[in-house]
């Protein structure tokens, strides 16, 4: 599964950089806060497929749910005259952190554990 979303996020960067796509500058801030939010989930998925919990129901809802939450958050702010976007990145910036730092505790077990394996069977 790991493997699958590592093929697919380089997938989705090539894809990104040789298809031309444009969009409006004005949008830039709330693309930025929906990819902010889409990064997150995206740990966090693969978090849980470290600790053996991953479901991907709760993956695509999220995912899909927290950058809508995001760009909202920014639109909501900007009309409003708030930097309300300031949540969106404190929130997921931090999870993003999180995340990262649990992941490579749990990649760090795993080669340890294996290495132990190895140095008993000898």
């Amino acid at each position: 599964m790991l493997i699958a979303m590592i093929i697919g996020l380089i997938g989705g960067i090539v894809l990104g950089f040789t298809l031309d796509v444009s969009y409006p500058t004005e949008y830039s801030f709330y693309i930025t806060m929906g990819l902010l939010a889409a990064i997150d989930s995206i740990l966090g998925a693969a978090r849980s497929h470290l600790e053996r919990k991953y479901n991907n129901v709760i993956f695509i809802t999220g995912f899909v749910t927290n950058a809508i939450l995001a760009g909202l958050l920014a639109y909501l702010g900007d009309r409003l005259g708030v930097p309300l976007y300031y949540a969106a990145i404190l929130v997921f910036g931090g999870r993003l952190f999180q995340n990262l730092a649990v992941i490579r505790r749990l990649l760090i077990d795993k080669i340890l554990a294996k290495k132990d394996e190895a140095i008993i069977k000898k």
